[in-house]
């Protein structure tokens, strides 16, 4: 299993950097992940809810450690969430084309994640996954 089917196999999701803005990638990948039937939880420390859902301002709030986490933000904010990632426990990281970062794809590759930071663009796997049911 490549490292695209282990990251979209899990149980439970997040999304670093989902925004209220449906214009922003953040909020296209929430609501491709919750398209495609996942249990998906929004990571948003401005919002109160994005699309319906409860966002939660760290991963450590959340009611489940999420398994899969796909990150939509800065690379400098993207160094804080694989922090909270690696201490919470996630499995598998996805940063999204532009959320990359060198410290950050080091970090979570030194804990042991199962890391995406390739450029590929979840929202693309998902369209894939989609059309081939």
């Amino acid at each position: 299993m490549n490292k695209t089917e282990v990251f979209l196999k899990a149980c439970t999701f997040a999304v670093a950097g989902a925004s209220q803005d449906r214009s922003k990638y953040g909020n296209k990948v929430f609501r491709a992940i919750v398209a495609s039937g996942r249990t998906v939880y929004p990571l948003n420390p401005k919002a109160t809810e994005v699309e319906g859902h409860p966002a939660f301002a760290s991963i450590s709030e959340l009611p489940v450690v999420p398994e899969s986490l796909s990150i939509v933000t800065p690379p400098h904010v993207t160094r804080q969430v694989i922090q909270q990632a690696i201490a919470a426990g996630v499995k598998n990281v996805w940063m999204q084309p532009g959320a990359e970062d060198d410290q950050a794809c080091q970090a979570a590759r030194e804990a042991g994640l199962n890391v995406i930071d390739d450029g590929s663009c979840i929202l693309v796997s998902l369209s894939i996954e989609r059309s081939s049911k």
